[in-house]
């Protein structure tokens, strides 16, 4: 488990925490509607988290679309693969998935990160090689 989930979890624990101890002063029926909250609030927040990795799949082959259009109208009859963020493994929570590595077959030794806001917004963030690289043939 990530830091930033259990810091979720916590903010989400504390939140819950909060709503029951009122709902504890409370009387009757608002206790029974501040306690029903409570359990909206978790049932809420637990579809969230649930629907969470494949909501960002979605985003990602969206932005991947994007990215395909553009590099298409870019580099013409050129050929690449894309490397994206495995964010469902561990190891990986740290790294953005929302920017996506392209890797030329004309130059395999680079890794290009484009991140894509939608169609028309298409930008090079920055490049990656193993080696040190003075003439990128891609880089803007």
């Amino acid at each position: 488990m990530h830091q930033i989930e259990i810091i979720e979890l916590m903010i989400v624990g504390g939140i819950i925490l909060v709503i029951l101890l009122v709902s504890f002063i409370l009387k009757g029926k608002w206790r029974k509607i501040i306690q029903g909250l409570a359990i909206l609030f978790l049932v809420s927040f637990g579809i969230f988290y649930y629907v969470r990795p494949y909501w960002i799949d979605l985003q990602i082959e969206k932005k991947v679309g994007y990215i395909q259009i553009y590099l298409e109208e870019q580099y013409p009859g050129e050929t690449w693969k894309y490397q994206i963020v495995p964010h469902r493994e561990d190891g990986y929570e740290s790294l953005n998935p929302y920017y996506i590595g392209v890797i030329f077959d004309t130059e395999p030794q680079v890794e290009y990160k484009y991140f894509a806001r939608n169609k028309v917004d298409v930008i090079q963030q920055g490049w990656y090689s193993s080696r040190s690289q003075s003439d990128l043939l891609h880089e803007k």
